[in-house]
């Protein structure tokens, strides 16, 4: 455990923590999906059909995009992991793997002017939803195993570990949010038409919705808490990155208990806002018409982070600790550096 003055001691960054070396089939995983970002845009302008109300390659474009981001950052964590490694590379290559055997079925629906999702209207159609839903589980466990294997093994810095944790953890529960929209909707059971599950609550898929994004507007949608808790795994350590380069203009945020705070204070939004999120789409409500209680839970939360922010920010400016941090610019004398790198990480 980090002591407190450990954690209120003024200090200067070392670099980020970087990979002993990169995940290479996540990476070259990342690489496709950009080429293929970059063709299925062209083809959303070329090609005018549309599939449920969208334009075809909307969805293989905003998977493209979706999957890559995810695979950089599961190289990223993969050489964060001290122990197992082998074990992770394995995992790392199977994600690779099943993220490339889903996004081909994506687009190939799309190409055949068909959706992938839900779709088993054919024994075909069937084979390929069944071969996506087990990639979708390979992913998850996988992510699973590679978060458990960096939080257990944490680096110096108790902000940067508590980044990679949180965004782990609600990356995990996003993806898992996934599972809600893969069970048959009631009117599907009633009528059955080949197709089981949905996005959309309380409306078929496929109604109006946001501009590119599609979630739906006359009703409630899964994919909105599914988004947020999946791309927290980026958004929280982005913010810290965010927060240590704002630090050299902002003496207060050179102090780890501060950043700390405020990681911890982002986190906890994220989560508030992907549990609100979830909760609105359940009951069937559409994102852009929130009923009270929805918005006021909304308003809680961002009431609740602004004033946590400023307490803790005004806490740290009223501790007189960033009088004795060096100044922006200049490098920590070896005493300083010696003793940052020293302080062990909260566990």
């Amino acid at each position: 455990m980090t002591s407190p003055a450990a954690l209120s001691a003024p200090t200067v960054h070392a670099p980020l923590p970087r990979p002993d070396r990169w995940h290479r089939p996540l990476i070259a995983l990342a690489v496709v999906m950009a080429l293929l970002a970059i063709a299925t845009g062209v083809l959303a302008i070329t090609d005018p059909r549309e599939i449920l109300g969208q334009n075809a390659w909307f969805k293989p474009l905003k998977f493209a995009l979706s999957i890559g981001i995810y695979a950089v950052t599961l190289a990223w964590l993969i050489g964060q992991v001290q122990r197992y490694r082998r074990a992770a590379d394995v995992l790392g290559t199977f994600t690779a793997v099943a993220l490339l055997v889903e996004i081909a079925v994506i687009a190939g629906a799309a190409a055949a002017g068909t959706t992938s999702h839900f779709n088993i209207t054919t024994p075909l159609n069937g084979a390929l939803w069944a071969v996506m839903g087990g990639s979708i589980v390979v992913v998850w466990l996988a992510s699973v195993a590679v978060g458990i294997a960096v939080a257990l093994h944490p680096g110096p810095d108790a902000a940067r570990n508590l980044a990679i944790r949180a965004g782990i953890v609600l990356g995990i529960v996003g993806m898992g949010l996934a599972f809600l929209m893969t069970g048959p909707t009631a009117d599907q059971l009633d009528d059955f038409q080949g197709v089981s599950g949905a996005h959309a609550v309380g409306v078929p898929d496929g109604g109006p919705g946001l501009p590119f994004l599609g979630w739906s507007t006359e009703g409630g949608d899964l994919r909105i808490p599914h988004f947020i808790g999946l791309h927290a795994l980026q958004a929280i350590p982005l913010g810290l990155l965010a927060l240590e380069l704002v630090s050299r203009r902002v003496p207060v945020l050179r102090v780890p208990r501060v950043r700390f705070r405020l990681v911890l204070i982002g986190a906890l939004a994220l989560a508030a806002v992907c549990g609100i999120t979830t909760w609105q789409a359940l009951i069937g409500e559409p994102v852009v018409r929130p009923s009270a209680p929805i918005l006021l839970a909304g308003i809680v939360t961002l009431l609740g982070t602004v004033a946590a922010t400023g307490t803790v920010l005004a806490a740290g400016a009223r501790a007189g600790t960033t009088a004795t941090a060096p100044s922006a610019g200049r490098p920590a004398s070896p005493a300083e550096s010696s003793s940052d790198a020293a302080a062990p990480a909260p566990d």
